[in-house]
């Protein structure tokens, strides 16, 4: 009997996607509250609108260069732990190359012969040329759209009303309902509850908006 072939992981997981999004909410509701302050007028929900979403944009281009700084990193470091362990004849020390690409609390117990079928494993592996790959840059651009995307919901209400203050007020209530989703999906994919998760997370969201309401927004 023939079995399925392991389908490729994919490039960003379901905690980085809500992860990702969830920092676009949080950010749009934070932007949109402090340039709140200032714009008092009917014609500034618009101005508000153009703003808040530039800035997600600034800051979802950041966050997307970020993620290929730390792809580099964890790419680099794998490359020369896969090089190593090619390279050394000594048992001890090729046990010690294994044991760093554990994570932290599997470190120590792992038994001896599973230890050694790693290490075959990975000295199989190809080594890149180079620290970032197709993948990598995938990746970036994932999550540069999702912290973009994320400000859609709560712009929305800036598209259609003029009254900034009754805009933002409509706006924060679906940033609490965008992040209570949010939640709502970590808890089911991490296997908790997920109405714990969702209510957390509409909780920091309600915590940022008295902050930004106490501010004057």
């Amino acid at each position: 009997m023939m079995t399925e072939p392991i389908k490729e992981a994919r490039v960003l997981d379901p905690i980085e996607r809500a992860s990702e999004a969830i920092f676009g909410v949080l950010m749009a509701v934070s932007i949109m509250g402090a340039l709140s302050v200032t714009s008092v007028g009917p014609q500034d929900a618009r101005a508000t609108l153009l703003m808040a979403l530039g800035c997600n944009v600034a800051w979802g281009f950041t966050d997307a260069m970020m993620y290929l700084v730390a792809a580099a990193i964890g790419n680099g470091r794998n490359i020369r732990l896969v090089r190593r362990l090619r390279e050394t004849s000594d048992p001890d020390e090729s046990r010690r190359i294994v044991n760093d690409v554990l994570p932290g609390r599997f470190v120590g117990s792992v038994r001896e012969d599973t230890l050694e079928a790693l290490r075959k494993d990975l000295v199989t592996l190809p080594v890149p040329n180079s620290t970032l790959g197709a993948r990598d840059f995938i990746g970036a651009l994932g999550v540069f759209a999702i912290v973009v995307l994320a400000t859609f919901p709560v712009a929305l209400p800036f598209m259609f009303i003029k009254d900034v203050p009754v805009a933002m007020r409509i706006s924060n209530v679906l940033a609490l309902a965008v992040l209570y989703g949010y939640g709502h999906l970590l808890g089911s994919y991490t296997g908790g509850r997920p109405w714990r998760y969702g209510l957390s997370m509409a909780a920091l969201g309600a915590a940022l908006v008295a902050v930004i309401m106490a501010l004057g927004g």
